[in-house]
């Protein structure tokens, strides 16, 4: 079906000629304002060849496509007799629309619906890892300075007991939130998680504790139980099956004795499972996840630095970057093997700045008024971290600077990785990232960061600009 036929069937469909007072059009939809919406056949065009979907509202809204429906409008515009109006559209708009339609690509795919679900279970404990990071970096900076002067101290050891709690118990709330994502009862995933914690008073632990000679030790493995050797991951994979567990139980459950029997049963039939199993498989995937990174970060250097830096947006963009979500608690935990220190965020959030220097180039460059209002609205918050107004309104759609960007995102990652730049904790970007890089490393951060900001500029600036689809997306 040709624009114009479109446009003719549309026009029928809306009431005809005398029925439409506006049109115009945003970034994929057909915007139609109707005297009298009983008029209007919703059903007929949804069902028309072209139309992916249609918002009812008191402006209906007719999605087309970004490029079609400009074509669309050109053609109906002609029929009602009517200036197209220009749809004011906000760039968050926009980034809203683009990141949904972006996610609906994805998000029923088995694997980023799983890699939601894990980073679900982080997303409510990200607060308290935050807050616990930085009292932890803070007070390591401050007993080296002060030669532990505050080692007496009541309220300064309070304050460090607040950081110290949070990664000591962390695998409580890990199994707790896992067990709820995966739709068990939470306290049950608490209760796995209560097995990952080391503690010489655990009936499993105690005869060793008090004389190693008398350690009880396990079938297959005939060790002794290691609950911190799997810690956090083993927290989280237990608290999933738990989950699974308990449904399957109360699925053959007499209704009559479900409610003591079925929790009774998982946390039983859970406790050989977790011992024999899950604690084991925690901890080498624990060890694995740290032999990878050492790999990538320790033996590939400054190739390692860009090809993380270069590829993270990627992963955003389907969904895949939650998985990263785990290994970055692990990481700012101070008992694990970085005792604290996250070598890996200040190389990932090198991505973000890729994408302002590409937003430059692309707001000195194009004459596309629409597009250089949505970067003059996104530049400001994606020097501050917030990346998604420019990613999804404006370097993603375009596609080409989306490229250059992340390609010129990986010149900040080398820099990262070759100043061994490192943060206390995580959950912000950009400029704000000063705030939790290890103390005394400022200025290596804002020089990379300069770094990825001049590789997506430079990157872009030569090959990234395309004003015929630039066109063709914002409209001339």
């Amino acid at each position: 079906m040709s624009d114009k036929e479109l446009s003719e069937k549309l026009l029928a469909l809306l009431g005809g000629k005398e029925n439409v007072t506006a049109n115009a059009a945003c970034m994929t939809r057909l915007r139609v304002t109707v005297r009298d919406l009983d008029k209007v056949d919703v059903a007929g065009i949804k069902a028309l060849d072209g139309v992916m979907g249609v918002v009812e509202d008191e402006t209906m809204q007719i999605i087309l496509g970004p490029g079609k429906v400009n074509k669309v409008l050109e053609e109906f515009s002609k029929l009602t007799g009517l200036a197209k109006g220009v749809a004011e559209e906000s760039v968050t708009d926009a980034a809203a629309e683009n990141k949904a339609a972006q996610k609906a690509k994805y998000e029923h795919k088995p694997v980023q619906a799983f890699m939601k679900k894990i980073a679900n279970i982080f997303v409510a404990l990200l607060p308290g890892i935050i807050a616990a990071g930085l009292i932890n970096g803070i007070c390591n900076v401050i007993n080296v300075a002060s030669g532990n002067m505050f080692a007496e101290a009541w309220w300064y050891q309070g304050i460090r007991s607040m950081g110290w709690a949070l990664f000591a118990y962390l695998p409580i709330l890990v199994g707790y939130n896992a067990a709820r994502e995966f739709g068990g009862s939470a306290s049950l995933g608490g209760i796995a998680g209560m097995m990952c914690i080391a503690n010489a008073a655990m009936p499993l632990l105690a005869a060793g504790a008090a004389d190693p000679d008398k350690a009880i030790l396990l079938p297959l493995t005939n060790a002794a139980y290691n609950p911190a050797a799997g810690g956090m991951i083993a927290a989280l994979i237990a608290g999933a099956f738990f989950a699974f567990l308990e449904k399957q139980i109360r699925k053959v459950m007499p209704n009559i004795v479900d409610t003591f029997l079925t929790p009774l049963c998982v946390l039983v039939i859970g406790a050989f499972a977790l011992m024999l199993v899950i604690q084991p498989l925690g901890a080498w995937l624990t060890t694995g996840i740290f032999a990878v990174l050492s790999f990538v970060y320790e033996k590939m250097g400054i190739v390692g630095g860009y090809i993380l830096a270069a590829g993270f947006l990627p992963l955003v963009s389907v969904g895949l970057h939650q998985a990263l979500t785990p290994i970055h608690a692990l990481l700012n935990d101070p008992n694990g093997a970085t005792h604290g220190i996250n070598y890996l965020l200040p190389i990932l959030m090198m991505a973000g700045g890729g994408q302002v220097g590409a937003g430059l180039a692309l707001y000195l460059k194009t004459k596309n008024k629409k597009l250089r209002k949505f970067i003059g609205d996104s530049i400001p918050v994606g020097i501050l971290g917030i990346g998604e107004p420019l990613m999804y309104a404006v370097t993603l759609p375009l596609v080409k600077p989306f490229v250059t960007a992340c390609l010129g995102a990986g010149f900040g990652g080398i820099l990262a990785a070759l100043f061994h730049i490192g943060t206390v904790s995580q959950g912000v970007s950009g400029l704000f990232g000063l705030l939790i890089v290890v103390p005394g490393q400022q200025l290596f951060y804002v020089l990379a960061m300069l770094a990825a900001y001049a590789g997506g500029f430079v990157l872009t600036w030569f090959f990234g600009v395309d004003e015929q689809r630039i066109n063709e997306f914002y409209g001339e």
